[in-house]
């Protein structure tokens, strides 16, 4: 994501939306459809042996968005911290430009939570205070000391789905980390620097996204717009301390030339997770390279990553691919380079990649511009039956019919919007720039218009995404604070 501070500058918040927090956009004249099927087969998490939501979106194909109940009718039941707000100092863009302060817990900004047994959850949150926090999920208060980086701790962090005590986490100060949670204070027992690990790294040395674990391996993106693959080797020393001997086994650069000849420039970063497939890792890039590698060779012990697909939208794609049961690929894409390509193709689409030569299933234009001058999505879609509902920085709210690429509803809420939408049990939760988080019921029938359960005022812009967990929600907001949400007589979360 682009430099943040003037988030505030040039808002155009929402004004006069409906009691109910939305305006239904041109729902009433619609024939009468068929409806659609509701979910038949939920996702299910990358971890197996605890419960938790350990990455952002929750599996390797980013389609695990946490368990439910949703709130019915929620309050804050705690804000961290209590008083001041967790902010730092950081370059506005590239290294060299001038300081300035920056708030919250970024974009995507969705933290981790983590099951205990016989205790509440703990809830783990990177911020722009350049730390990472580990909370109680009952009442906030810190269940271990913060990990101290050295820059901004932005985007999504992952916690280890195979129950080793270890945390992925990634800093503006050049740094991946690997950090052990056995021992008094988190450990940083490994680091990879995103300046000096590949050999022509690119536009910035931030890590935005969120790794993910598959295997024994890491698979991570960086600003520096490379494609790593970690061989973990994890394991436990003689005191029963977790270790681990990490090796760099395969790396691939997120762009080519073709790409730097059509952009005309080299913001090539990696903002968006990794998602896999079917042993294919995609990955999407800010001059809208959409990949997939192979991990074949690699995951069998080798170190060749085999280039299967390529396809260009045509503009920064910052949020991450989200990949359905049958291997189809929903991408959104911004619409801030204007070129002709992103004009004509749209910025909300269905890929297959099984068509190398026409992957395109479907597209949906959404230029209309709602953040720093841009337009098109900084979301990640969400599936949910035979819908993906998608959000765009002028905050639309698209419930589209997956086959066919229809758009089946419509909701408006206030602008900028570039939190990603999260459907638990039914509910679809989301935040905006207003300060507002809404929640809406979709119903027996995707099909029909969404139902509006609650809004709720956290008094500052909503970039984050929600964590959604038994009863609970946990969200960041720009001003500096997380929110431990819930009912007011909801039990801690566990």
């Amino acid at each position: 994501m682009r430099p943040a501070g003037a988030l505030a500058v040039g808002v155009a918040f929402a004004v006069g939306l409906a009691s109910a927090g939305v305006r239904l956009a041109g729902i009433g004249a619609e024939p009468v459809r068929p409806p659609l099927a509701g979910p038949t087969s939920p996702a299910e998490p990358a971890n197996a042996t605890f419960a938790g939501l350990t990455t952002f979106r929750g599996n390797a194909s980013r389609t695990y968005l946490g368990e439910g109940p949703v709130p019915s009718a929620p309050v804050v039941r705690w804000r961290y911290p209590p008083e001041e707000p967790m902010c730092s100092r950081s370059p506005v863009g590239l290294d060299g430009t001038p300081l300035q302060e920056w708030c919250g817990v970024g974009w995507t900004g969705q933290p981790n939570v983590i099951a205990r047994p016989g205790r509440s959850v703990e809830v783990r949150q990177g911020a722009y205070d350049g730390r990472y926090h580990f909370l109680d999920g009952a009442t906030g208060v810190p269940v271990r000391p913060a990990l101290v980086t050295g820059d901004l701790a932005k985007g999504s962090a992952t916690t280890d789905p195979d129950g080793f005590p270890l945390y992925y986490a990634g800093s503006r100060d050049d740094r991946l980390r690997i950090v052990a949670l056995d021992r008094p204070t988190p450990t940083v027992l490994w680091e990879l620097d995103a300046t000096t690990s590949v050999p022509d790294p690119k536009w910035n040395d931030d890590w935005d996204a969120a790794p993910l674990v598959v295997d024994g391996y890491l698979l991570a993106t960086g600003e520096n717009g490379w494609f790593y693959v970690i061989e973990l080797n994890r394991g436990y020393d003689d005191e029963g301390k977790v270790v681990v001997s990490p090796r760099v086994v395969a790396t691939a650069p997120g762009w080519d030339q073709e790409l730097l000849a059509a952009i005309g420039d080299e913001d090539v970063s990696i903002e968006s997770s990794v998602a896999v497939h079917d042993g294919v890792a995609y990955l999407a890039n800010s001059g809208g390279l959409v990949q997939g590698w192979d991990l074949g060779d690699v995951l069998a012990g080798g170190a060749d990553l085999r280039r299967v697909f390529r396809f260009w939208t045509g503009d920064d794609t910052d949020a991450t691919v989200v990949i359905d049961e049958d291997g189809f690929l929903y991408v959104a894409s911004e619409f801030q380079r204007f070129g002709d390509r992103s004009r004509a193709l749209g910025q909300l689409m269905k890929l297959d990649p099984g068509r190398p030569n026409d992957p395109v299933v479907w597209s949906i234009p959404a230029p209309e511009i709602g953040f720093l001058g841009a337009g098109g999505s900084w979301s990640t879609p969400a599936l949910w039956g035979d819908l993906v509902v998608f959000s765009t920085a002028a905050g639309r709210v698209l419930g589209v019919d997956r086959a066919s690429g229809e758009i089946r509803w419509e909701l408006q809420i206030g602008a900028p919007s570039i939190a990603s939408p999260v459907i638990v049990d039914g509910v679809l939760v989301l935040g905006d720039c207003s300060g507002h988080l809404y929640a809406w019921d979709l119903g027996t029938d995707p099909g029909a218009v969404p139902r509006h359960r609650w809004t709720l005022d956290l008094g500052d812009c909503v970039e984050a995404t929600p964590a959604v967990w038994r009863g609970w929600l946990f969200v960041g907001t720009r001003e500096g604070f997380v929110y431990g949400i819930a009912d007011p007589q909801a039990p801690e979360p566990r």
